[in-house]
């Protein structure tokens, strides 16, 4: 995927094979039952490991924050990318390096699943990005 990106523009448009785009996403999916998991520490664990998978799916996250119950991702990304496909894919790996490095987050979950089945997610176009940007930034402030 990273070949078809050939150069990034400081206007956020991407020239890749055939096509010029700027998709940006704001994407938010909660923990199962909405339980307050990720704190002590989980919450910075799981920044770190959101920007390898995005990395290795070819896309790149503009903007994150961690809550106790939820995230929330400003992502960019190429229209080849299927969205729910990518959403899957982060859920799944984020699901499973959680719970192999934390076995305790089962028995808080009832032994269950680590995210909730649903997620929220929105286009932004150029003109909202930045209200996105800051209002991710201040989740934990407000």
């Amino acid at each position: 995927m990273e070949d078809i990106i050939l150069k990034h523009i400081n206007t956020d448009v991407t020239h890749g094979r055939g096509c010029i785009y700027s998709l940006q996403y704001h994407i938010v999916w909660c923990t199962k039952y909405r339980k307050q998991v990720l704190v002590d520490g989980l919450d910075e664990e799981l920044k770190h490991y959101l920007l390898l998978l995005a990395k290795n799916i070819g896309m790149s996250i503009d903007a994150m924050e961690v809550m106790p119950d939820h995230v929330h991702l400003l992502v960019s990304c190429n229209p080849q990318c299927r969205l729910s496909d990518v959403i899957r894919i982060i859920k799944g790996n984020t699901a499973r390096w959680l719970f192999l490095l934390h076995p305790e987050l089962k028995q808080k979950l009832w032994g269950g699943h680590m995210w909730n089945p649903s997620y929220f997610v929105v286009t932004v176009s150029d003109r909202s990005v930045e209200q996105v940007r800051l209002y991710i930034k201040n989740q934990k402030t407000q």
